[in-house]
This record gives structure tokens, C-alpha cells and sequence, in this order.
């Protein structure tokens, strides 16, 4: 895609086998330079290593997307590093079964668990945003992507913490458009269906997948490689003119 090489991007959420580990891996093969940040420090050096077997400039850090001092530092290491900052995905979740199963519906879902996934969803991506749009103010540039979930398009009678925080990110999204537009910076949502990552495929059946696959118009279920392009597309020249946009990339399971 146009307008990737020699550019530098933040992938806040980087563990193997998922998207932002996809992702990572897509963004050093079109040239960037990647830095891989996860809550997992070991998680974010495997990715890293990866990608520098073949060829690709990367740096693995840890932080925390809760902390506000943890997410300034990784921004400023990036910049620090690199001279500029061109690109940020933010997709740390947690995705815990502990969480998930916990994150039941809005008569009932703990408080805590609640609180937990408003910090890391919704005030983490916010956090990044906060500290990376300075940045590319000042470049005349940049390209931020928050990753929703078409779960908000279903309306599950179940996940209410991870539904209301991921809606919330809409937002976010479109106010940091309209903030950054004039500018040069665009930031867009990216909604993943089903996406059968390393830690979907461990913790689902096959039959329940056979089931979600039958209500989608697609041969197959998402891979964590069709979320890499599409927020390789989303950084690049190619999709300079898309700012505050929401794409469902599901296969065809929900219609905006």
C-alpha cells in the first residue's frame, strides 16, 4: 500500500496469534517500523522476534493501557526512538475467560469487572490518543485506529461492560477526527466479527463456530490477517480522504 515505507507505528495491544500481533507483522512487511507494546512483555518480544527474522525494523516494549505514565512513556520511547509517530492501533483487551464469562447483563455484571473493562477499552484508547495527537498535530500527520467490535451492531443480551465500552469508543473516534482532521490527522474504528484468533480457537468448540459461520455471508470466519490489512489500508496513503469512519469487517455477518 502507498505511503507505508519508512513510517512508524504503535501497536498497543501486541500479543502472537491475535490481531494486533497480525497486525504488527502486516505493518513491517509494507515498511514501517513497528513498535510492538503489550501488557505481556514476553508476548510483545515473541511478535518482535518474528518480524526481525524477516527483515523488519521492530521494538518490543511493555506498558499498561490503564496507566496514563505507562502510555505517555511508550509514546515518548516511540518518538524518541524513531523521530516521528505516523501510525497508532490501539486493540488491547482483555479477553480473559474469567472476564468474559463475568461480563454478563446489566442487572447483574459486577461492578469491578465493569470498572476493569471501561479502563482498558474505553479510557486506555482514550489515554493513547491523548498523548499520540499531539504528536502528529505537530507532523501534519498521522493515522490513529480504535478497534470496536461488531458486537455493538449485535446487541448481545450478554457482555454488557464490553459492549458499552466499545460503543463508547465511536465517540472518541469521530471527536479525535473532527479534532485532528484540519490537520492532516484521521482516526477511524475498526470492527472485527468473529475472528478466530489463537485465543478464540482455544477457548470455543467447533460446533459453536459452525454455528456463528452458518449467519455470515462469507465461506469462512475471520482471520486475525483480514483485521491487519484492513488497518494497513486505514494507515496508509490509499486511504487518505477516510476520517471518523466505522467499518464492520465481519464477513458480512451484521449490515451498517
Amino acid at each position: 500500500m502507498r505511503g507505508l515505507k519508512d513510517k512508524v507505528a504503535v501497536i498497543a495491544g501486541g500479543a502472537p496469534g491475535g490481531i494486533g500481533g497480525a497486525t504488527a507483522v502486516r505493518l513491517a512487511e509494507e515498511g514501517m517500523s513497528v513498535v510492538v507494546a503489550d501488557l505481556n512483555e514476553s508476548a510483545a518480544q515473541e511478535v518482535a522476534a518474528g518480524i526481525r527474522k524477516t527483515g523488519g525494523e521492530v521494538t518490543a516494549r511493555q506498558f499498561d493501557i490503564r496507566d496514563e505514565d505507562s502510555y505517555a512513556g511508550l509514546i515518548d520511547f516511540t518518538v524518541r526512538t524513531y523521530g516521528r509517530l505516523d501510525g497508532l492501533y490501539n486493540v488491547a483487551a482483555d479477553l480473559s475467560p474469567a472476564t468474559m464469562s463475568g461480563d454478563v447483563d446489566v442487572t447483574s455484571v459486577p461492578l469491578d469487572l465493569w470498572q476493569r473493562t471501561i479502563d482498558i477499552t474505553l479510557t486506555g484508547y482514550m489515554l493513547g490518543t491523548r498523548h499520540a495527537l499531539p504528536v502528529m498535530l505537530r507532523q501534519g500527520n498521522g493515522s490513529i485506529v480504535n478497534t470496536m467490535s461488531s458486537a455493538v451492531w449485535g446487541g448481545g443480551t450478554t457482555k454488557v461492560a464490553y459492549q458499552a465500552s466499545k460503543s463508547g469508543l465511536l465517540g472518541l473516534t469521530r471527536h479525535t477526527a473532527s479534532l485532528g482532521g484540519k490537520h492532516g490527522v484521521r482516526c477511524n474504528l475498526l470492527s472485527p466479527g468473529v475472528t478466530l484468533t489463537a485465543a478464540a480457537l482455544a477457548s470455543t468448540t467447533e460446533e459453536w463456530r459452525d454455528q456463528v459461520l452458518a449467519s455470515v455471508r462469507s465461506p469462512r470466519l475471520g482471520k486475525p490477517e483480514d483485521m491487519a490489512a484492513m488497518v494497513a489500508f486505514l494507515f496508509s496513503d490509499d486511504a487518505a480522504f477516510i476520517n471518523g469512519q466505522s467499518f464492520l469487517v465481519d464477513g458480512g455477518a451484521h449490515f451498517n
